[in-house]
């Protein structure tokens, strides 16, 4: 779908005008959003990683680090569920607050793999998110049945995640790292063509639409998180 193809015809020219102004304000809007966080957290994951006691404290207390990790889990359901009651400026502190401890549980990427592969896995997964992301954004095809079975092999994905918390597999860790890479690969295209469909049809650049916008940056922030992980575990060289 694209602007021209959204029926208008309810609406005065001048509906039309502020709806045409108001799109790419707010996809500017997305991925800066996303950037910035990514930003932080690449930032407070290095910040951490050379902090020895902060290090120490979130992987030596199991009950900070299990708090950490069920903060996030609140924060993200919190935004998603409750953003039509919240302010643009709350929601935003959250998603702030989410890539910083998502940075602090990242940290450990730092220790168990060489520098140099960090940064070439970080930049094949910028190459490959912005390639999904394009073509997500620019298709004609209706890519909603796709995202469905997207979604049910992700449930299936972190269910096999769970399983292998107790099997330890070095080769099924290897196998669920392809699949997460093929799964996340497909979201990001899957949910850049959604964040587009949703945003075209916003009535203005106003405060709901904004956080509309903050939604779709938080959604593609997790796609490449999750796609820079599984890629990492593949190609990621050991220290």
């Amino acid at each position: 779908m694209n602007y021209n193809e959204l029926d208008l015809r309810g609406l005065s020219a001048d509906q039309q005008l502020t709806m045409s102004e108001a799109f790419p304000i707010l996809m500017r809007k997305v991925y800066g959003w996303m950037t910035l966080a990514l930003v932080i957290t690449g930032l407070t994951a290095y910040g951490v990683a050379t902090s020895p006691g902060i290090l120490q404290a979130i992987y030596t207390n199991q009950i900070l680090f299990w708090g950490l990790i069920i903060a996030e889990f609140a924060l993200v359901f919190g935004v998603s569920a409750a953003i039509n009651r919240l302010s643009l400026t709350t929601a935003t502190l959250m998603f702030i607050l989410y890539s910083v401890i998502n940075g602090a549980l990242l940290s450990y990427i730092f220790l168990a793999y060489t520098a140099s592969s960090i940064a070439t896995v970080f930049f094949i997964t910028a190459g490959t998110f912005g390639t999904m992301a394009l073509i997500g954004y620019t298709t004609k095809t209706d890519l909603s049945s796709m995202g469905k079975i997207l979604f049910m092999a992700l449930i299936g994905l972190i269910i096999a995640t769970v399983v292998n918390l107790f099997i330890k597999s070095s080769g099924f860790t290897l196998i669920l790292s392809y699949v997460g890479v093929l799964i996340f690969v497909g979201l990001t295209a899957w949910d850049s063509q959604k964040i587009k469909q949703m945003l075209l049809q916003a009535p203005d650049a106003g405060e709901a639409s904004q956080k509309l916008a903050l939604l779709g940056a938080l959604t593609l922030y997790l796609d490449f998180i999750n796609l820079f992980i599984y890629l990492l575990r593949i190609f990621g060289k050991r220290e």
